[in-house]
């Protein structure tokens, strides 16, 4: 479940977002699908299946290790629970501002934090293994990709110096790429560096070994001439 359940979600949600670029118009960032006609639904999907994953992640490493990662559990069922307000709350229209926008853009700013905390609290102390690097370099991938996105935003004020509203729509999309890799790759490193603990068999009077008894030392009988000088 830690592997299967997290590479099922991000399968679904790629498929739904890439049935939302190539079948529908092209939208600036991908939350605009839910605005166009058909674009609810995949948007939905992607987020949903993205969410489950997040959640079936943190009950495996609740399961296999219970005290050292609870801040990660925290920070994926936080992720979850942000694409879900994502999902049910669609952004606005333009430059509109409304409720629903307002949850959409805080919902979507805890996701795109707590995922890449969630990874670098996951491997934080681990072995320098290749699982374990790679969910470093995605860790580092997002957080340097959403900092250029938030610089390149248009209602930044870096934006005009870097002329970020060209191209912010596709670090967004970076963004969510690697954040949604790095899903995988949490539950591929954690699947594969920890085993669930055997159990320790008891010891008790009925299954204990006998021990071995003492050797029995008899003394040798005296040779003909020894008896014949003691006598």
């Amino acid at each position: 479940m830690i592997l299967a359940a997290p590479l099922i979600a991000a399968l679904v949600c790629a498929a739904a977002l890439a049935y939302a670029h190539l079948a529908l118009p092209a939208q600036t960032l991908v939350s605009d699908y839910a605005l166009v006609p058909g674009g609810v639904a995949p948007v939905m999907v992607g987020m949903l299946a993205l969410a489950a994953g997040c959640v079936f992640l943190a009950y495996g490493l609740a399961v296999r290790e219970p005290a050292r990662t609870a801040a990660t559990r925290v920070l994926l069922v936080a992720a979850a629970g942000g694409l879900m307000l994502s999902a049910l709350f669609p952004t606005d229209h333009g430059t509109a501002s409304s409720l629903s926008g307002e949850v959409h853009r805080w919902a979507s700013a805890v996701v795109f934090t707590s995922l890449p905390v969630a990874g670098w609290t996951l491997a934080r102390g681990r072995a320098p293994l290749p699982r374990w690097n790679l969910v470093r370099s995605l860790v580092g991938t997002a957080v340097v990709a959403l900092t250029v996105y938030l610089a390149a935003h248009p209602a930044a004020l870096t934006s005009p110096f870097i002329g970020g509203e060209a191209y912010y729509g596709l670090l967004e999309r970076a963004v969510i790429v690697a954040e949604v890799v790095l899903v995988v790759a949490m539950g591929v490193a954690a699947s594969r560096d920890n085993r669930l603990p055997t159990r320790i068999p008891v010891v008790t009077s009925e299954n204990r070994d006998p021990a071995p008894a003492a050797p029995v030392v008899t003394s040798a009988p005296a040779a003909p001439a020894d008896r014949a000088r003691a006598a």
